[in-house]
């Protein structure tokens, strides 16, 4: 076997190699793209990446979907028995019950058979506070790493303060499991690209960013080639410019299909009630109808709004690998230039507690507008102090900051692009083993276990 680490740089494509990417540059040598499944979205691709199978077999319809036997909308879960088909790990081991593998802030990173983990993993307090911290098994390697490289910066990793400095740390932190475990294999995720071109697009002034990840993967390279280790450096979906969000649900309680439950003045989303309500999720949505003899007049009312590309019904699931008992009654897909919101409130007054929080495990639907501080706070700084005074003092807080302004959003995915320098990449030390042109998603798996096994 030859030890392998897989470097996931989260939105890199061919149009942003250029002159503040030189040490990318030089590594790419060896390029193919990606071609990707629908949605392009993190959980989806990922999980593709990891079994070589569609949503159909693995069932991760997307970042999150209806849990219809809780009656709730869950997004970015941990555990990775969600997965519903073998991973990298298990088909590797049956190959060669020797090898290991490191799961370096991949998602669906817990209760995993993955021989090393570390994710995310904020400590929630019962006085209200939201604590940095992350998990590792195993266990007793958070503390190690806290005290050599500190605490994850959480609030670096995602939310309007989001920088460079969390995937620096993850980068480290995958240095460190390399030295300790030397694990046949090593999956390490590294976002930074992904959420500055969300705020501003692919044609937006990115250039201290791209110089910023391009120093920390050249120092990664580096050091993992020093240690003999084979290198692949991929990522999961281009992300395109937008200007108009689709405000889905809107469109669906105009027309009597959602139902709202009002608390104190807010009004909250009613799954179980709604006759028809849609997860939004980037380009995707998944429509979930109660009942299937409204499917035809919920799809009819979907095809006309304007930013809708198409209605996939069962067919149409089927023709994308959809066909999962998770998704929804329909899937939308968005136009290249518009982007699905979970917003339901009519008035901005009205809106749920959560809706000005950066709160991704109560929205019911993706949020890239967390990535934003509100304009309308005269003085943010002095908002945002005024909150961690009260939560340095022990007290209840919220740091409600996040505008409801969806047009700020400028970049995102999920939907098959239309030029292929939009497209991710797969990017591999070893020349030969890199497909030609193009490499559809389900084969990344093989050619992963390809640079493990080949001579």
């Amino acid at each position: 076997m030859h030890r392998t680490a897989v470097i996931d740089v989260v939105g890199l494509t061919r149009r942003l190699l250029g002159p503040d990417t030189p040490r990318l540059n030089a590594f790419a040598a060896n390029i193919a793209t990606i071609d990707t499944i629908t949605p392009a979205v993190t959980c989806s691709m990922q999980a593709t990446f990891l079994t070589g199978e569609m949503p159909r077999e693995h069932g991760i319809v997307g970042n999150g979907w209806y849990f219809r036997e809780l009656d709730q909308v869950w997004l970015w879960r941990q555990s990775n028995r969600l997965i519903q088909s073998p991973r990298i790990w298990d088909r590797a081991r049956q190959r060669d019950p020797k090898f290991t593998c490191a799961n370096t802030f991949w998602w669906y990173a817990m209760a995993t058979s993955a021989d090393v983990t570390l994710t995310p993993r904020p400590l929630y307090c019962a006085d209200g506070r939201k604590l940095p911290d992350f998990y590792t098994w195993p266990s007793p390697l958070r503390d190690e790493l806290r005290e050599q490289l500190g605490q994850f910066p959480l609030f670096d990793f995602w939310g309007p303060r989001t920088s460079i400095r969390s995937s620096a740390w993850i980068a480290s932190a995958a240095r460190a499991v390399e030295e300790r475990f030397e694990p046949t294999l090593q999956l390490i995720y590294l976002p930074h690209l992904d959420y500055c071109l969300q705020r501003v697009g692919p044609h937006g002034n990115i250039a201290k960013d791209l110089r910023e990840i391009d120093a920390v993967c050249g120092e990664l390279i580096d050091f993992l080639t020093a240690r003999g280790v084979r290198i692949v450096l991929l990522s999961e979906y281009g992300i395109t410019s937008v200007n108009r969000p689709v405000h889905i649900n809107r469109h669906l309680r105009a027309a009597g299909w959602v139902e709202i439950k009002r608390d104190l003045g807010r009004e909250y989303l009613d799954p179980g009630a709604s006759r028809a309500f849609a997860v939004a999720d980037h380009q995707i949505t998944h429509i979930y109808v109660s009942n299937k003899a409204d499917v035809p007049a919920v799809a009819k009312l979907c095809g006309e709004i304007p930013g809708v590309a198409a209605v996939l019904d069962e067919a149409g699931k089927r023709h994308y690998g959809l066909d999962h008992e998770r998704s929804g009654e329909l899937i939308l897909l968005a136009e290249p230039d518009s982007w699905f919101t979970y917003y339901f409130w009519i008035d901005d007054n009205r809106a749920p507690d959560y809706a000005r929080l950066v709160d991704i495990h109560n929205k019911p639907g993706y949020d890239p507008v967390e990535l934003f501080m509100d304009p309308n706070i005269p003085w943010p700084v002095l908002k945002v102090g005024s909150v961690l005074a009260r939560k340095a003092l022990g007290m209840r807080y919220v740091m409600d900051v996040i505008p409801l302004d969806a047009s700020l959003v400028r970049g995102s995915h999920g939907v098959t692009v239309t030029d292929s320098a939009d497209a991710p990449l797969f990017i591999s030390s070893e020349s030969r083993l890199v497909p030609n042109d193009t490499l559809p998603a389900q084969r990344v798996c093989e050619t992963l276990l390809s640079h493990v096994f080949t001579p």
